[in-house]
């Protein structure tokens, strides 16, 4: 495990001004247990709530009740989301603001040619504006957000990606934190989302049981897979293509 963490290369808290001044009642972390993420360093963002690092849940989402339990075999395994994306086979295009430097662009196609590599059902173009996909600017200390499909199918359709806190880091690691952030859109939870120090360090987390669409991936391991592209932290400089374990989940699931 790299000894440099990127605070979370996928998203870690918002500006003091917004993640500390503006607490979360103890409803809201309440619905957020109830969902199935973790309800610990839960942070304000923009579209709702920021949780488990990178992950955005909205206001409307907080009332929801998935009726799939939540199957716990391990604690670092593949694992999805009760939604995906319908209506296969399907290009899913994905456009990059202007505001970005070319260095994203090239690491954007770099994560779009890691999935279209895999011949799956599913495949991603990029595109000058519009995309079902866009990524667009963050702020804040937070790296990048994503959700997950809607309940019609469609994949997630925005990632912010902060520039300024993600800095200068390599092209593939940039690609990495894209391809994970396109992970969450298309249905994929964490690889380690049952036990975050995993790969962030710090104290295990247990969520508890509840209902919530976190369900296994069939034949992805019950042990622990240290360099799964779906990993909540990476190290600083750190690349992570697909290993054998995600591609067979993404061959499972599109």
């Amino acid at each position: 495990m790299p000894v440099a963490v990127l605070c979370l290369l996928f998203a870690c808290k918002k500006d003091a001004a917004v993640n500390q001044a503006t607490p979360v009642s103890d409803k809201v972390l309440q619905q957020i247990h109830e969902l199935g993420f973790s309800n610990k360093d839960v942070v304000v963002h923009e579209d709702g709530y920021l949780v488990e690092g990178d992950i955005v849940i909205t206001e409307k989402e907080l009332g929801t009740k998935p009726a799939i339990q939540l199957l716990r075999i391990g604690g670092e395994e593949q694992y999805r989301t009760t939604n995906l994306v319908k209506g296969l086979p399907r290009v899913i295009t994905v456009s990059i603001s202007s505001d970005f430097a070319s260095s994203y662009v090239s690491a954007l196609d770099l994560a779009i040619s890691r999935y279209n590599a895999e011949t799956l059902s599913i495949t991603f173009q990029r595109v000058a504006t519009g995309g079902n996909i866009s990524i667009v600017k963050g702020n804040g200390n937070y790296l990048a957000s994503a959700g997950f499909p809607t309940s019609s199918g469609s994949p997630y359709s925005q990632i912010k990606l902060n520039s300024r806190a993600v800095g200068n880091q390599p092209r593939g690691t940039v690609a990495s934190i894209i391809a994970h952030e396109m992970g969450h859109c298309i249905g994929f939870r964490h690889t380690d989302y049952m036990n975050r120090s995993y790969s962030c360090g710090g104290s295990p987390t247990n969520e508890g049981a509840s209902t919530v669409g976190a369900i296994l991936i069939d034949g992805t391991p019950a042990g622990p897979d240290p360099n799964s592209w779906m990993l909540s932290c990476i190290g600083s400089g750190q690349d992570r293509p697909f290993n054998n374990n995600d591609k067979k989940a993404l061959d499972v699931l599109y």
